[in-house]
């Protein structure tokens, strides 16, 4: 099985909502992650871009961080393509943290949209992959082919 790019995302860190615990302190490696573990809501801005669209995306990530550090990702975003169409991104998967401060990135996609010039990517299986680091997200998404 081979992999085809469908897009790219570059998103900036635009909030951080809270529970109880500082994410900036866990990124900055100063937590001591609670036995229960904790939630954030981290809100998402960027751009789109890539060989099935281009375009914007702004959502949230509701996060939840396991006691042993490992982020479980929900992810809800929408996408605004050029010609003004919107596509809605959910994902789930997971961030690793890395000695260095930066997270692994991998996630589970799906896409929706009833634009008829959209409405094929319903059907895809889709991966993403990429980092964060420094407020900055950047992911890459593939789908078989």
């Amino acid at each position: 099985m081979e992999k085809k790019l469908l897009f790219e995302i570059k998103y900036d860190i635009t909030g951080v909502e809270e529970f109880g615990s500082s994410f900036e302190a866990l990124m900055q490696g100063k937590l001591e992650i609670p036995k229960e573990g904790f939630r954030v809501n981290v809100g998402v801005k960027g751009t789109v871009s890539g060989p099935e669209f281009k375009g914007t995306a702004s959502g949230v990530d509701y996060a939840y961080v396991r006691a042993d550090g490992r982020m479980q990702l929900d992810v809800k975003v929408t996408i605004t393509t050029e010609d003004g169409k919107n596509i809605s991104f959910a994902a789930d998967g997971v961030a690793i943290p890395q000695q260095d401060g930066t997270l692994l990135i991998a996630e589970n996609v799906t896409l929706f949209s009833s634009h008829p010039e959209y409405a094929h990517l319903n059907t895809l299986q889709i991966w993403g992959l990429g980092t964060s680091a420094q407020n900055k997200i950047d992911l890459k998404f593939y789908s078989a082919t």
